[in-house]
Order: C-alpha cells, then structure tokens, then sequence
C-alpha cells in the first residue's frame, strides 16, 4: 500500500546541511494501522510529511497504492493526495468556521455539489458523535472535540489512507484513549489504512499493528508490535519500553536478588491466552522447583493480552535447567538474567 524506498530529506545547504532522514525503507500493508514512534527530533514529523510529500524528499522515492507521488507533476499530485486525509497534533482547524464548515471544507475545495456535502457532512458528524455540535466554533470545543473535527474532516473525500501527525499528544490520557477507539473502529469499519507517529508507547501498544522505532533519521527496529515490545532488540526501543514499566528496575531487582548458584533470574513473557494459564505453576511443581515473583504486569497489545514476569526459579542447577526447558517448550519465552 505504501512503501518508501532509499527515502532521504535534508533541509540547507552546505556546511550548514542537516539531514532529517537518511535511506529509509518502509513498508506499510494495506488496512493495517502501521505505527512510527521515536523522540523528539528522530525523523518521524518528517517522514509522515515525506509521504503526502507535504515535504518533498531530497532523495529516494515514495509509492502510495502503486503510484509513485515523488515523479508526479503538480496537478496529478494534488489528485492524489485528495485519498490520503492527514490530522495534526493541534487540529489545524479553521477558527473562523463552525463545525460543519470545517469538515466540508475539503468537498468544497473540490466543487462538490451542495447535497452531496451535506449528506456526506452528517455521515460523518455521526461517526465521530459530534451531531450536537455542527454549529460551534472551535474556541467552543474541547480538545477531544476539535480532534474528532479533525478526524471527520480528513474522512471527508473518503481517502485510502489517513496520516496521524502526533494526533493524541496534545490531550489528555481519557481523551486519547477515546481518540485512539476512534481510530480503531475506523480502521475496522472502513478498511482504511493508517499509518499513525508517535512518542508515547501506550499509543502503539492500543492500537497498532506494526511499528517501526526511528532514530536519528533511520529506522533502527521494526516488526509486529507484539514481538517489538516484547523481544526489544535496539536500546532506543528498550528506553520507550522501560518508560512504560518494563525493563531496567525489573532486571537490577532480579540481579540483586539472585547471586547463589542454587537460584536463577528469568524473565518469563506469556502471550495469548497462555497468559492466564498456570503454566509456572504446574511446571515447577513437575521439576521440584520453587519460584518467588519480582515483579511482573499483565497488559494487552492491541487485542492480545500479555504477561511478563521477573522469577527468581530456586533448585539443583539441573532442575531449574529443565524447568526452563519446559516452559519454552510450552511456547513460553524465558530469557535467564542471571
């Protein structure tokens, strides 16, 4: 659906060039909500603005649906960009105009005629519950509100794809976990590609499908969420990760705790429904092994619960041996810290 290849933007000239990408390839399926997170600075801004070519790349290419934008003239851009909606992180909403103003807008620009935008405006005030409010203006608005505004009127020339510019970071946690189940339903309802950059860990954890890390201009780490955030490889992915509570203080805990050679640390990381299995249980029983929980969480990637747990497995080395066999031979991933 999308796919970037050997993308690279630099902004000035000379000794005073900077480079914001550097070769970056990325593939984003069509109907996945594909997410991009990274800090401050990484890139990620500009590689969403690279693919609507709000920015225009200094080098490599960008498809969209088996077009590549970048060898585009002018007007055959502006054709295609009308099926990639994008919402921004402060709305960009027009202050002067009212709610329905704001999502016609676009119909307007490309001379659709009055019934049909009127039609096509309501649809749409439903699907984002905001039929109460077609007449406020968006001083009138909360932030939650002005966002759904936002939403609508990015769906309103009914696109292939939606663009999400850091669209929760300015609203509160309530606020953005209704903004996201937007999101989602929306994906699901109309089979619509999102690709959607972030700095917050929870975003990507709620609601996306795949995602790469960025920094400093390249893609460092990518895959399905699941296996990103659980089998975190690079260490700026493992930063994000340890913000959210799992990482640094559950492997110096189980260092700490764990220095006799009759004792092992072990990360144990349960998917599915296996997270509300008594696999650990039933296991050391079996082994004749006893364990003592450091810490742990049970959460959820997207729909898909998970559950991660520090243990300290205390035995004869080769019963805690076998017992780490057994659990990874149960589909479990056991990772020994010390």
């Amino acid at each position: 659906m999308i796919e970037l290849k050997g993308l690279t933007k630099k902004y000035g000239k000379g000794a005073r060039q900077t480079t914001a990408l550097e070769h970056v390839d990325l593939q984003v399926r069509k109907g996945e909500i594909f997410g991009v997170i990274g800090h401050s600075g990484a890139g990620k801004s500009t590689l969403i603005r690279c693919i609507n070519l709000l920015e225009r790349p200094t080098g490599g290419e960008v498809w969209v649906d088996g077009i590549e934008l970048t060898a585009l003239d002018k007007k055959e851009l502006q054709t295609r960009r009308r099926k990639i909606g994008m919402i921004f992180q402060h709305f960009n909403l027009l202050s002067s105009a009212n709610v329905y103003d704001n999502i016609a807008f676009p119909l307007r620009l490309a001379k659709t005629p009055a019934n049909a935008i009127e039609r096509k405006v309501n649809e749409l005030l439903a699907l984002v519950g905001l039929e109460q409010h077609a007449s406020k203006y968006p001083a009138q608005l909360s932030g939650g509100q002005k966002q759904r505004v936002g939403i609508a009127r990015a769906l309103a020339s009914d696109p292939d794809v939606l663009l999400c510019d850091e669209a929760t970071s300015a609203l509160d946690p309530q606020t953005t976990d209704s903004i996201l189940k937007l999101l989602s339903d929306i994906n699901r309802r109309f089979h619509l590609t999102i690709v959607l950059i972030t700095h917050e860990m929870h975003v990507i954890q709620s609601i996306c499908d795949r995602v790469a890390v960025i920094h400093a201009g390249g893609i460092v780490e990518q895959g399905e969420v699941t296996d990103v955030f659980l089998k975190p490889k690079h260490e700026v992915t493992k930063d994000f990760i340890a913000r959210d509570g799992i990482g640094g203080e559950l492997l110096r805990a189980a260092i700490a705790t764990s220095q006799s050679a009759s004792s092992r640390a072990v990360k144990i990381t349960f998917l599915g429904e296996k997270t509300y299995e008594s696999t650990l249980s039933q296991t050391t029983r079996e082994t004749n092994v006893d364990f003592a929980i450091l810490q742990g969480t049970i959460s959820t990637i997207k729909d898909t619960p998970y559950g991660q747990l520090i243990v300290r497995l205390e035995g004869s080395a080769d019963n805690i041996g076998l017992t780490i066999d057994k659990l990874t031979a149960q589909g479990l991933d056991v990772e020994v810290i010390r």
